[in-house]
């Protein structure tokens, strides 16, 4: 009812009220009839109808216009899911189009059909099929995923509500179904889990059995050959700068190795950041003296704080390589220092990042289509992933010649 509507009808309640009080008046005696009160009866009736005829146009207006929005919630409800009208015994009395076109039937392939012929049939012989009907006869509705298959037997998974419906007796002769077609979603959760148990099954290997080789037979192997063979014998065969390559390899690879099994050690369930208190300076220096580009990084005074040494090291080397690598300045350089009391900055002086692109960028396989260069697109996926389970928030800023990555920690 509008508020005009409302108005009229006080006024209408008014004239009425008036006109009863007079009438009351004059037949219990307290005032003499008279044509001066005839004629205000019959003024009062007068004056009644428009504003009372306009109450009731209003009122069938909006009941109209709720029938209405009713009807077009209906119909969008129908538009959009897939619905079906069922006895309480499973016989289905009606399907829309897009419960046909999920389960690939028509119309008179499924009215009057009972229920079953949607599920496999171990289950329709089931207790439990029994019982799911039995409950939507007593009136509990039923919500979920539910596996169905189609008319050529494949299968097909809703997310549905049964609604029994109530009839003027208190009984529920009618059941709706409303449900939606998850099947692409559920097969991606299948095929997650899937891939989720070969990651598990990978960290494992990764933790136990690369860790003998990477830690210890080829430590001692190493060892070895320098004991059984003296300086002299090294610079006579000239393999002096092999071994030592060899050695810093391994230095650099079980660094790499130690932040992988950290970072694997997240697959398991209820894990936790194992984290120390750490000078980042010293780490950061550490990690990188066995790379290439250690000449390039410019590593200011770091605070100690707790972090997981080398996933921390790993995330701001991923920054740090980025900085270098898409840059096209002839003094490429990477600069790490603090910004504020709780501001890490890792500062670049290449193309340039805004946020975002940054975080178009931060999305797993992404990368910018004009890049040449090689790599997988999951490096800042990974880092960011590290850094929030450290608690820290990154943030890009674009400068006139580079990009400054500020973390929060």
């Amino acid at each position: 009812m509008n508020k005009f509507a409302k108005i009229c009808l006080g006024i209408s309640g008014a004239i009425m009220f008036t006109f009863f009080s007079v009438q009351t008046c004059i037949v219990f005696g307290l005032c003499e009839p008279s044509y001066f009160l005839a004629k205000f009866g019959y003024g009062c009736v007068i004056a009644f109808m428009p504003p009372f005829f306009y109450v009731v146009y209003d009122f069938i207006k909006t009941t109209k216009l709720k029938e209405e929005n009713i009807d077009s919630q209906l119909s969008a409800i129908n538009e959009s899911n897939m619905m079906a009208m069922f006895t309480s015994e499973g016989v289905v009395l009606s399907a829309n189009k897009n419960f046909l076109d999920a389960f690939g039937y028509s119309e008179k392939d499924v009215i009057g059909k009972e229920h079953k012929i949607f599920i496999d049939k171990k289950m329709a012989h089931s207790y439990d099929y029994v019982h799911f009907w039995k409950s939507l006869e007593n009136g509990n509705r039923n919500s979920g995923e539910f596996e169905r298959f189609d008319k050529n037997g494949n299968p097909i998974w809703l997310f549905g509500t049964y609604i029994p419906i109530k009839d003027k007796d208190g009984n529920y002769p009618t059941v709706l179904k409303i449900a939606s077609n998850i099947t692409q979603q559920h097969e991606s959760e299948v095929l997650l889990n899937q891939k989720n148990s070969y990651l598990e099954h990978a960290a494992k290997i990764l933790r136990h059995d690369m860790h003998s080789g990477i830690n210890t037979y080829m430590p001692r192997g190493l060892t070895s050959l320098r004991r059984r063979i003296s300086e002299e014998q090294i610079k006579e065969l000239k393999i002096d700068a092999p071994l030592k390559m060899l050695e810093e390899g391994l230095r650099h690879t079980q660094r790499v190795f130690k932040g992988v099994k950290e970072f694997t050690n997240l697959v398991k369930e209820d894990a936790q950041l194992d984290k120390t208190p750490c000078n980042l300076a010293d780490i950061l220096r550490n990690y990188l003296s066995s790379t290439s580009y250690i000449k390039q990084v410019d590593i200011g005074i770091l605070p100690t704080i707790d972090v997981n040494e080398p996933l921390f090291c790993t995330a701001i080397d991923n920054l740090i390589r980025n900085g270098l690598k898409y840059n096209d300045s002839p003094t490429k350089v990477v600069k790490v220092y603090m910004g504020g009391e709780r501001r890490l900055c890792v500062e670049d002086n290449g193309r340039g990042m805004t946020q975002e692109e940054f975080l178009y960028l931060s999305k797993p396989y992404t990368r910018k289509k004009e890049q040449s260069e090689g790599g997988s697109g999951l490096g800042l996926n990974i880092c960011i992933a590290i850094l929030k389970e450290h608690g820290f928030v990154i943030k890009v800023e674009k400068l006139k010649q580079g990009t400054k990555m500020i973390i929060t920690i």
